[in-house]
């Protein structure tokens, strides 16, 4: 699994398409039909008669943590703070180191630094394994736990241990958590004219992000562009329309998704109305595990209408819609899933993900290079890992494209 480790509460799988509802409510309402029981009652009783202080606010915000965890794993009650994270996410900004990650066995894989970042700046690179984090170890962690231990340090320095290949010792790093302005899209065209695009995940600048560089890519390939590659693994998501403006891009017509829910806006369906900016050019989108939400939509919307190939592994299957609904003074808000998504097709994903139409799997570390990155990590000396990093899914969907 492949992230753009942004280490903040986006990633920590915020993987969200994102709407936005503006009807506001008051808290001491949601508080008070969380059950059948009075709630506004039973927090008034704790703060009476409980034997220490209690902060009631605290108390009110678990409650409904509480309740909507019953719903989904998606629906969940922001404060303040998380709130202004989740807008500075949209907007494109975030607060971390600034790599890129790819989770292969039980190994955390750095797989780039973003430019100017100060993961860039520290010295970390390409094929680099995380070993652990503040002194806590991370290898057999889940990306989202890695993310946590990161974005929740009270310290902004953070230190990182790392296996490298060729040392036999781990290397130390203090990198120092900053905010990032986030390029969401990078690319390159080949002297063939086969062009590479890859989207990190979908905010209010992707679509002006992926228009630059299909423009920038032309230009530089001097005639119309042969074929595109468009790389969506670990893409999380983000913001609907982006995804559903980008998919128009590249369809002259159809369904690009449709949204189904139980209030009346929450029904719509969407379809293109622009013309193919690559006038029919072979299309391919890479996926795998870690693609979800808003890049779901977008390789189901070219798969569906037959406009590129799918390859790669099984996406994580994340097909429903949270929408914003402000609390009390707007300083707060439930993010609620108010709809489920469906592809052109008519299919639900939620729970299934896009299947390709073509499996590529990612290559593994080999058994002696695990034995010595799990011995660097116990601090045995002399032990050293030889793997370089090898984009195996990347080589064989380039070469699809160009067939």
């Amino acid at each position: 699994m492949r992230i753009s480790l942004k280490f903040n509460q986006f990633l920590s799988f915020c993987i969200i398409c994102l709407s936005l509802s503006f009807s506001p409510i008051c808290l001491a309402e949601v508080s008070s039909k969380l059950n059948n029981v009075n709630m506004k009652h039973i927090l008034e009783h704790i703060q009476t008669f409980y034997v220490d202080e209690v902060n009631t606010n605290k108390l009110n915000s678990s409650a409904v943590d509480s309740v909507l965890k019953q719903l989904d794993p998606y629906s969940e009650y922001l404060n303040e703070q998380e709130l202004e994270d989740l807008f500075n996410i949209t907007n494109g900004q975030y607060t971390g180191l600034g790599i890129e990650v790819e989770m292969r066995d039980e190994h955390i894989v750095i797989i780039a630094s973003l430019n100017n970042s100060p993961a860039a700046q520290a010295g970390l690179q390409q094929g680099d394994i995380l070993l652990s984090i503040n002194g806590q170890t991370v290898i057999n962690e889940p990306i989202k736990q890695v993310a946590n231990l990161i974005s929740k340090t009270k310290n902004t320095t953070v230190s990182l241990s790392i296996a490298r290949s060729g040392f036999s010792t781990p290397l130390r790093f203090e990198v120092e958590r900053q905010l990032i302005e986030l390029e969401t899209v990078t690319s390159k065209v080949d002297c063939a004219g086969y062009a590479y695009l890859r989207i990190i995940s979908f905010n209010n600048h992707t679509l002006h992000d992926v228009a630059r560089h299909i423009a920038k890519l032309k230009t530089e390939n001097g005639q119309p562009l042969k074929g595109l590659l468009i790389d969506l693994r670990d893409n999380p998501g983000g913001i609907l329309d982006s995804a559903v403006a980008i998919s128009d891009l590249f369809l002259k017509d159809g369904i690009i998704v449709s949204t189904k829910g139980r209030f009346y806006d929450a029904n719509k369906i969407f379809t293109a109305n622009n013309s193919d900016i690559l006038n029919g050019a072979p299309m391919v989108v890479l996926i795998n595990k870690g693609s979800a939400s808003a890049a779901e939509i977008l390789a189901g919307a070219l798969k569906d209408n037959k406009r590129a190939t799918v390859v790669g592994t099984r996406s994580y299957g994340k097909g429903s819609v949270q929408s914003l609904i402000p609390l009390g003074n707007g300083q707060t808000a439930l993010k609620l899933t108010t709809a489920k998504y469906y592809t052109p097709s008519g299919t639900s994903i939620d729970g299934i993900g896009i299947t390709p139409d073509i499996p590529i799997t990612q290559s593994s570390i080999p058994k002696s290079d695990k034995i010595a990155i799990m011995n660097l990590n116990k601090g045995i000396e002399n032990q050293v890992f030889t793997s370089t990093f090898k984009d195996v899914q990347l080589a064989k969907a380039q070469k699809i494209l160009e067939q």
